[in-house]
Order: C-alpha cells, then sequence, then structure tokens
C-alpha cells in the first residue's frame, strides 16, 4: 500500500473559529476539501510525527469517509498510531479524555455539534491538542494561512480497515486500535459520581428521561443510565446514533426538545428530563414542571459540587463565559473561590483547567464541565444533577427554589435573529458600538445605564488579549444586555440578544421569565434597534 503525494490547489475558505471548520457536506466533498485541511494540521503541527492522534465523529453523515480519509492521511504523514471509536463514535468529551488517557498529541472530532446533519446537512472538523483541549487561535490561524497556499497531500493508499471491529490493525508502519467509544469515558464518569447513591436512588423510585437525539450519546447513555445505573429501559429515547440524527435538529433547547417540556409539565413526567446534541457536548436539564436554564444549572452544581465525590475536596474556582447569566458570580462571592469571566470559546476555561485555577464553569449555550476533560460534557451534567438528587432527596424545582432564596434569582433568555445578512448583523452591532459612549447615566423603565462597552479578556494565565468579544448595556447588578454575533451557522450571520434581570425578592419565584424580561426586551429594542436595522419583527428561536 504506498505512500503517495498528490498535487492540490487551495481553497481560501477554510479558516475554523472557536467551534472548528464548519461547512456543508456538499463543501467538504469537493475535491481535496477535507485532505487540504487535514494536511496543512499535519503540516503545522508536526509534533504529531511519532504520537499517538485520536480520532472520532458524531456519527452524522460523511463520518466515515472522514475518518479513513484522516487514518490514510495520518499514516503516510509519521503518526505513530491511531486511536478510533469503534465505529467511528467517539463524543467530544469523551474525544477529549481520550486524549488525556493516552496522552496523545491531539485528535480529530469530525462534528458540526448541534448542527443538523444528512446529505444536505452540515459537517465538521475540529482539531483537538495535546491535553485535549481545542486549539488555540494562534495555531488555528497559522493552519489557516498554510491552506491557502497548499499545493500537494500525502496519503497512503488502498487501506482495508475496518472501523466495527474492536482490535489492532495496521496501515503502513502506523498502528490502529479500534476501540469501544463508551468504556473509558464511563470509568471516568464512575471515579466522579456516586453510583451506588443514584442506584438506590432509581431503585427507591427516581425516575429519570434523556433524549439522545439520535446522535452520538445514545450509545453512552444506553451503557451508563441503563446497564450500569438501572434506570428503566425506556428512560434513553432516540440512542440509536442515525447519519441525520433521525431528521430532527439536534440542539437540546426549548425549541428542539419541545417535547421533553410537554413530558415534565404532563402527569407523566419523570424527575429528571435532559437531552444532549449531536456531539455530545451540550445539556439541558428539566424537572418536574420546571426548566432549569443554562446559567441556574452552573450556578446550582457550584453549589451543591462538593456533595459529590470526584469533588468533596473543594472547588478551586469557578468560571462562565460573559453572555451567561451571572447567577454563579453569587455562588463564587458565597463560597469565596476565585471567578472568571471570560469570551464565549471552550479554550479559554482550558487555560484555567490547566493552570489549576478552575473546577466548574459553562455557558449559556447549554455548556457544563468541569476539570475533568477540556470539553464541556453533556452527560456529565446530566449524571452530576441526578447524583445531587440522590445525595439531597429533593427535587429538582426544590434544588431551584432553595437556590433563589439563597442567592436571588437571575431571569434570563436570548433572542437569536438567524440568517441575516453579514452586512446587516455588522450594522446593527456597529450602530451598538457607536451608541455605547452615550448611554451610561440613561434611564430606560426602572433601570439606569451605569456601563456600556464592548468586551474583552485579558488571559490570566498566557497573557494573550481577546477583544471583541461582544458588546454589553449593564444596569450595574439589576439587569444586563449583551449582543454577539453567533459563530457557530454555516449559513448567513446569527445575532444573539441576551437578557438578564436580577432579583433578590422571594415573591420574584413566581414569574415566569417571559414576564420578568418582557421590560428589560422593551429596553432593549429602544437601545439596540434590532428591529429597525433588520426588518425583523421577532427573533427565530427564543430560549
Amino acid at each position: 500500500m504506498p505512500i503517495r503525494e498528490l498535487q492540490t490547489k487551495p481553497y481560501n475558505d477554510q479558516k475554523s473559529g472557536t467551534a472548528g471548520l464548519r461547512k456543508k457536506v456538499a463543501v467538504f466533498q469537493q475535491p481535496h476539501y477535507l485532505e487540504n485541511f487535514l494536511q496543512s494540521i499535519f503540516d503545522v503541527e508536526t509534533s504529531l510525527r511519532g504520537k499517538t492522534l485520536i480520532i472520532g465523529g458524531d456519527g452524522r453523515y460523511y463520518n466515515r469517509e472522514a475518518i479513513f480519509t484522516a487514518i490514510a492521511m495520518a499514516a503516510a504523514n509519521g503518526v505513530a498510531k491511531v486511536v478510533v471509536g469503534q465505529g467511528g463514535l467517539l463524543s467530544t468529551p469523551a474525544a477529549s479524555h481520550l486524549i488525556r488517557l493516552r496522552k496523545a498529541g491531539g485528535g480529530f472530532l469530525f462534528t458540526a455539534s448541534h448542527n443538523p446533519a444528512g446529505p444536505d446537512g452540515d459537517f465538521g472538523i475540529k482539531f483537538n491538542v495535546a491535553g485535549g483541549g481545542q486549539a488555540p487561535e494562534g495555531l488555528t490561524t497559522r493552519i489557516y494561512e498554510h491552506s491557502k497556499t497548499i499545493q500537494r497531500y500525502r496519503v497512503a493508499e488502498g487501506a482495508n480497515l475496518d472501523l466495527d471491529r474492536r482490535g489492532l490493525q495496521k496501515l503502513e508502519e502506523m498502528e490502529i486500535e479500534v476501540v469501544d467509544c463508551v468504556e473509558d469515558y464511563s470509568a471516568l464518569m464512575q471515579s466522579l459520581f456516586d453510583f451506588d447513591r443514584i442506584r438506590e436512588w432509581i431503585k427507591k423510585g427516581g425516575t429519570l428521561r434523556f433524549d439522545a437525539m439520535h446522535a452520538v450519546t445514545g450509545p453512552y447513555a444506553q451503557r451508563i443510565l441503563v446497564e450500569q445505573l438501572g434506570a428503566a429501559t425506556n428512560a434513553v429515547m432516540n440512542a440509536t446514533p442515525l447519519e441525520d440524527f433521525g431528521g430532527g435538529h439536534p440542539d437540546p433547547n426549548l425549541i428542539y426538545a419541545k417535547h421533553l417540556v410537554d413530558l415534565v409539565h404532563s402527569p407523566a413526567s419523570p424527575d429528571l428530563a435532559a437531552a444532549s446534541d449531536g456531539d455530545g457536548d451540550r445539556n439541558m436539564i428539566l424537572g418536574r414542571g420546571i426548566f432549569i436554564s443554562p446559567g441556574d444549572s452552573l450556578a446550582m452544581l457550584a453549589a451543591h459540587l462538593d456533595k459529590l465525590p470526584g469533588y468533596r475536596g473543594g472547588l478551586k474556582g469557578l468560571a462562565r463565559s460573559m453572555p451567561t447569566c451571572r447567577a454563579v458570580d453569587q455562588v463564587a462571592k458565597a463560597l469565596k473561590v476565585e471567578f472568571h469571566e471570560t469570551p464565549t470559546g471552550w479554550k479559554f476555561f482550558a487555560n484555567l483547567f490547566d493552570a489549576g485555577r478552575l473546577t466548574l464553569c459553562g455557558e449559556e449555550s447549554f455548556g457544563t464541565s468541569s476539570s475533568h476533560a477540556r470539553e464541556k460534557d453533556g452527560l456529565w451534567a446530566v449524571l452530576a444533577w441526578i447524583n445531587v438528587l440522590a445525595v439531597t432527596g429533593l427535587s429538582v424545582r426544590e434544588i431551584a427554589e432553595q437556590h433563589w432564596r439563597r442567592f436571588g434569582r437571575h431571569y434570563f433568555a436570548r433572542h437569536d435573529y438567524e440568517n441575516l445578512s453579514t452586512a446587516t448583523a455588522a450594522s446593527v452591532t456597529q450602530a451598538l458600538a457607536d451608541a455605547n459612549a452615550h448611554l451610561p447615566g440613561k434611564t430606560y423603565g426602572d433601570w439606569t445605564v451605569t456601563q456600556a462597552d464592548e468586551f474583552s479578556y485579558h488571559d490570566p494565565v498566557d497573557g494573550s488579549i481577546a477583544v471583541h468579544q461582544g458588546l454589553r448595556v449593564v444596569f450595574g447588578d439589576a439587569a444586563r444586555i449583551v449582543l454577539r454575533l453567533s459563530g457557530t451557522g454555516t449559513e448567513g450571520a446569527t445575532l444573539r440578544l441576551y437578557l438578564e434581570r436580577y432579583e433578590k425578592l422571594e415573591t420574584a419565584l413566581g414569574w415566569e421569565t417571559d414576564s420578568a424580561v418582557a421590560p428589560l426586551a422593551n429596553a432593549a429594542e429602544q437601545i439596540v434597534r434590532i428591529g429597525e436595522l433588520t426588518g425583523r419583527k421577532a427573533p427565530n428561536v427564543i430560549t
């Protein structure tokens, strides 16, 4: 099976963002497109030679073909060993753990996260570095610059690989190990959580429903929740990974997982309902008659995490992304632990984890995780909540209401304006940036602007500075409006408007989020003028 060097011409659209390179499947299927990007990684990240490389994906359409290509190119570029999940499957957090466990040089994750799949859907690739975290911006910039001039790529031809058979195979001088995608991740979860206590809770009548959305977490949830913890056989919904995710949108939110919202408001409601996304790094948490917003979930876990076996030593630090509601700030203050507000993007958390300054962190886009990995971890968050329920003997609602009485409540909503033209989205952000200097001191309804700026971040670990990370209009502790461009779509531009209102009064517990943030939404329209500048009467998605 010879190694060949093939001629190619560069593409000029292979710049990856915080979520890696994401495009339509048809774009990746262009001649040499995937090969160009992979070869650029091998050429720039020369430390992969002689090392182990972890490879897997979320099972979406084109996953297997991409993995075969990656393995063939790894063999041609001097990689010593590839570890790949059986069937080509690895959740993003499981891949991060494997990179760390095997002391690998890095990993290729084939996923477009929560984006739809299928022949007409999206595809993507992430490169995670040694240590399990996402490639830093400096490295991705060098890879992109190289991809604009690349003229050749290397591939081992004639490979006859079986991704469905566990064990060792060989390609040229490179060893390929196909592994059970769940086993090592499950062992990690058992070291962090009290599985015996959870089993007892389930035996006494605790009930679960987890929707894997026909994506990668199906095998993980089936093994851990049903086989190991003893949940009912129907506890895991849509457990079989499908190339088109069953035609659904694998994004665990109130729109695309509405069936779970309906379930927890029905007589058949389980004690805990949850869902994860395409690649397994997001989570949605609900209890009987209640939805726990991602910012609240982060704060509530922070308040209870030291009750769980893997975290009894206490918290080294807490962190959230800037747009995420400030609920966890109150917990950090009460517990007197280090706190960080970072830009959106898990790599900023990874730096703090590596420096030993962080235990738990999260983002408003349904991402939560801890120092056990260098990616957000959907199933970890679900298991953490189950363990908290088992330890406290409380319901999800009781935990939430206890928390709000102690710390106050942050009402939070996100309005997504999708598929805008780039020029239109830019006009909105520029208009707010221009207005910011004149906003402090102005009053809107019951609130007075105390701060209006563009968020920037000075990394306390590596000293790097990230700018243009979102626009903020702050009304002291009482409320905030945040506007930023999303980097996760493959078509057009998405503007995200975040509304946050804080109330200490116990009477606020009975408010609905929509009514609580409605006055702030009115203020936001006056300040940000999205409707006026875009012509949109309403957002596409409200979370």
